[in-house]
C-alpha cells in the first residue's frame, strides 16, 4: 500500500530488494501456481489442468498446510526472485510476474482493492474451476485440460 504519498514498494523495489512480508503480499492468492501442469517435452509447450496439488484449498485457494508444504510435497516449489526470472510457466496475471516484467498489478490485486475477493470476483482464481488432484492420476491429467484467463496473453520484455 501506499504512504503518505510515496510509491507502493512494488514500484521502487525489485523482487529480490523485497522483505518477506513484502513478498508474500505479493501474491493475488489466485491458487493458479498450485494447479498441475503438463508440457509437450517436444515443443516445451505448457498445457494447464484444473487438478490442483491436494494441499490447496480449493475454495479460499490458500494452501491448506503452506508452512509444510514442502515436507508434504516433494515437488513444491520455492517462489523466489530468481525462479520468477525463469519460470515460464507462471501466469501472465501473478503480480510477481508483472513485477519482474515492469507492470502494475491489475486494480483486483488486493494491494490496491484492498480485498482478497477480488481476484474471485474478477474470475481470475481457480476457486469454483479446481479439483484436487487426490484420486486422479497422472495419466488422466489430459482429461483436465483448462485455459485460464490471461494465458492467450502475449507478454513482451
Amino acid at each position: 500500500m501506499q504512504n503518505g504519498g510515496s510509491k507502493p514498494f512494488w514500484k521502487t523495489k525489485k523482487l529480490a530488494e523485497m522483505s518477506k512480508s513484502e513478498w508474500e503480499s505479493l501474491c493475488d492468492g489466485c491458487g493458479r501456481c498450485c494447479l498441475n501442469k503438463l508440457e509437450d517435452w517436444d515443443t516445451g509447450e505448457i498445457y494447464w489442468t484444473n487438478v490442483a496439488c491436494s494441499l490447496l484449498d480449493c475454495h479460499s485457494c490458500q494452501c491448506s498446510d503452506y508452512e509444510n508444504r514442502f515436507a508434504k510435497v516433494p515437488d513444491c516449489i520455492s517462489l523466489d526472485a530468481e525462479k520468477v526470472e525463469t519460470l515460464t510457466w507462471l501466469p501472465p496475471t501473478c503480480a510477481y510476474r508483472m513485477v519482474h516484467e515492469g507492470r502494475d498489478l491489475h486494480p483486483w490485486h488486493h494491494l490496491i482493492s484492498g480485498s482478497r475477493d477480488t481476484v474471485h470476483q474478477a474470475g481470475v482464481s481457480v476457486r469454483g474451476r479446481a479439483i484436487s488432484e487426490e484420486g486422479i492420476t497422472v495419466e488422466e491429467y489430459e482429461d483436465h485440460l483448462a485455459e485460464w484467463p490471461g494465458e492467450d496473453v502475449v507478454v513482451s520484455g
